[in-house]
């Protein structure tokens, strides 16, 4: 086992001499597992280790005791600990999402921020080998290319997974020499979950024709890692010749369309991912279409995408831009003692009077600013000349900040800012302003902001 967890961290360099590893902690066997084996090799490995437990706010009583025993655990090893509660359910009414879907977003958030918070330049999350196999066999029973196939990655950005390549059958044996307790999550016995059937109905069954199948599934999966990894390197190549105008990505149509076939959608992929929408919403048809637009000889034909998006074919070159413009957000009063919706914005605030608690506290996603401030509090567009000093960041007008986070054009007039007669307090989707920030203990202004779909 230390021999597979030493090859992967070494490989993807997840354990930075001199750097903070934080370990997400559920209390389960796995990231027990991960947090005492971190915490083992820190001293020789020059890294320091602390754990981050988030609390659902679901499952009564169980999820209070889960929360306890991690918090147990740690202080008994003298590893810093951070929990936090969240109310999921009350979260996914709110943003129109589906509870596992919002659970896993205010988790990652929470570590995100917890990471910052500690100076973590790495997160440890324990997925396993048997976790890469479920994934790979729910890709299968979906439909999935080849990045599909590739299952789990070890490592995207801060978050490393340096379990991945050892099987559950160990983690258990470890937990047993060390002597090491653990809880169980009760819906981990539910197969109407599809992982669950998979895991204790269909997996038992491969096993039977192969003892050995996480190990082979594990050299698999690294196999055609590494092909999808040189057929991405290939379309970046190719996406090397885009260029920018204003917020439009430009790029002859030619670099896509004399790509090979099994390079060119990747290619369509990584131009969508470079203008800051991700892939997350672009199914195959979608990459096919701009692929045929670059084939194409229509000079002015167009293919729409989704959030928003669309390509576009310009003569000889090929354009990822947005479509029509939207109304501008209505300005505002904030409602400081409730919700409000701007008129003209898919964002929403709620506000209260609070107190500042003490860092990494407080309620998930809220800012906490100054009760001082200087006329009626307004949510408005941009004005020129705004500025934004996010914590531990650079000044920069929010037309900079919104360039950077490579926030559509088209939507830059609808988000909300926050604001008095003395200029910015907080951007929605940004962050708030340092110096309009209250300190620990003083009342303030608690503003949460999510944006409805």
């Amino acid at each position: 086992m230390l021999e597979n967890v030493r090859a992967l961290t070494t490989e993807y360099d997840m354990l930075p001499r001199g750097g903070k590893v934080l370990c997400a902690v559920s209390g389960g066997a796995d990231s027990i597992c991960l947090l005492h084996l971190l915490h083992s090799l820190s001293a020789d490995g020059g890294f320091q280790v602390a754990a981050a437990h988030y609390h659902h706010g679901m499952r009564g009583e169980a999820a209070d005791a889960d929360a306890a025993f991690v918090e147990t655990f740690c202080k008994e090893r003298n590893i810093p600990c951070v929990v936090e509660q969240g109310d999921v359910y009350g979260e996914a009414r709110r943003r129109g999402l589906g509870v596992e879907e919002t659970g896993r977003l205010l988790r990652y958030e929470f570590l995100h921020r917890t990471a910052e918070q500690l100076g973590c330049s790495r997160i440890a999350t324990a997925h396993n080998a048997d976790d890469n196999l479920e994934t790979l066999l729910l890709h299968l029973t979906r439909g999935a290319g080849l990045h599909g196939l590739t299952g789990i990655p070890p490592r995207r950005g801060e978050l490393v997974r340096p379990l991945l390549t050892t099987p559950r059958a160990n983690i258990e044996t470890y937990l047993e020499e060390h002597h090491l307790n653990h809880v169980e999550d009760c819906t981990n016995a539910d197969d109407s979950y599809a992982r669950n059937k998979l895991r204790h109905q269909v997996i038992p069954v491969l096993r039977e024709l192969n003892p050995r199948l996480t190990e082979r599934s594990v050299e698999t999966m690294g196999y055609l890692r590494a092909d999808n990894d040189y057929l991405n390197a290939q379309a970046a190549l190719a996406c090397s010749h885009a260029r920018w105008a204003e917020d439009d990505l430009v790029i002859e149509a030619r670099y896509i369309a004399e790509l090979p076939a099994a390079i060119a959608p990747r290619a369509a992929r990584r131009l969508l991912e470079m203008t800051g929408d991700g892939n997350t919403d672009c199914s195959a048809a979608h990459l096919k279409a701009v692929v045929d637009l670059a084939v194409g000889d229509d000079p002015s034909a167009v293919a729409f995408l989704p959030n928003g998006r669309l390509a576009q074919r310009v003569y000889r070159e090929l354009l990822i831009t947005t479509q029509e413009e939207s109304p501008p957000l209505v300005p505002c009063p904030l409602n400081t003692d409730g919700e409000t919706a701007p008129e003209g914005s898919p964002w929403r605030c709620a506000c209260r009077a609070a107190i500042c608690p003490p860092a990494g506290t407080g309620k998930p996603n809220a800012w906490y600013l100054s009760w001082e401030t200087q006329g009626p509090l307004i949510l408005r567009p941009r004005q020129t000349g705004d500025e934004l000093a996010l914590p531990g960041r650079d000044t920069k007008t929010l037309k900079k900040w919104m360039i950077d986070e490579k926030i559509p054009r088209r939507d830059r007039d609808r988000i909300p800012v926050l604001a008095d007669e003395r200029g910015v307090l907080a951007a929605a989707g940004l962050g708030p302003h340092r110096d309009r920030m209250a300190k620990p203990g003083q009342p303030a202004w608690e503003v949460v902001f999510w944006k409805e779909r």
